[in-house]
């Protein structure tokens, strides 16, 4: 999908109103495509060898081990370390941030992408198959490419993340109940942070899940200039960074079993 994205993008209009239709076309077209070829797949292929190629759906356990490596450095005291495996994970410049606001962003980053990385492409592939993981997919690709704010993507990308913050729309929400449900005794602040913060972020997606993982775990998310989520009810340590990743671990495991026995059950009773 990456490859075929830079192949479209060197090939795009200059002028701005031809670069929006053009990436209009790119959204549009793209997931089309991949859900046309995978459900072809899929129809041929027996239920081991369509698990293989769900796999690569999801980027759940790269991501997780990105903040390990964060989490790791700030133990060792190494700022220029954490910030160097922060970039991994975040488009922000990383140069000035300290301990505290590189371990934001690393739990940051983990909650938002338990949606994108393991929640959307499952609901995609329980309700449409391996069709539905694959268009989920190549939608949420566009966007991470070409969905920025700058001169070169402001028209060419402006559908691909349109279309995206639809997609996330509702797995961001499940996104949250489900850590509110993880959170233990921190389910009540993790309900109350969601409510309260969860629209504080640009995109309409990504502060349910952060604002939840603030509550839940009692600690400020900051990216400065932009959002704050959560009560600093402690300082932020980097174990707060493995916290968020259990969280994440224990909804990803229990989301594929059940979207893959929700699918497995839905086949059997089409047959």
């Amino acid at each position: 999908m990456g490859h075929l994205l830079n192949w479209l993008e060197a090939r795009a209009p200059r002028c701005e109103t031809a670069r929006l239709l053009y990436g209009l076309g790119v959204a549009l077209a793209l997931p089309f495509g991949w859900s046309w070829l995978a459900r072809t797949v899929e129809r041929r292929t027996p239920w081991p060898m369509q698990a293989l190629l769900l796999k690569p759906m999801f980027a759940g356990r790269a991501l997780l081990q990105a903040g390990r490596r964060v989490e790791v450095a700030l133990e060792a005291s190494d700022l220029a370390q954490a910030r160097a495996e922060l970039r991994s994970l975040v488009s922000r410049p990383t140069s000035s941030l300290d301990a505290a606001l590189i371990a934001a962003a690393a739990i940051e980053s983990t909650a938002e992408n338990l949606v994108d990385s393991w929640l959307a492409p499952l609901l995609a592939y329980s309700v449409f198959g391996l069709g539905g993981a694959y268009a989920y997919r190549a939608v949420n690709t566009a966007d991470a490419m070409w969905g920025y704010h700058t001169p070169r993507y402001e028209q060419l990308g402006k559908a691909a993340a349109r279309l995206d913050d639809l997609l996330n729309f509702v797995p961001a929400r499940l996104g949250a109940l489900m850590l509110c449900a993880v959170a233990g005794q921190g389910w009540r602040a993790a309900m109350t942070t969601w409510l309260r913060d969860g629209f504080k972020t640009a995109s309409p997606n990504a502060g349910q899940t952060m604002a939840c993982a603030a509550g839940a775990l009692g600690v400020r998310l900051e990216k400065v200039g932009h959002y704050a989520l959560g009560d600093a009810e402690k300082a932020l340590a980097p174990s707060d960074i493995r916290r968020a990743e259990l969280m994440v671990w224990r909804i990803g495991g229990l989301a594929i079993v059940l979207a893959v026995l929700g699918r497995i059950c839905g086949s059997v009773r089409h047959d």
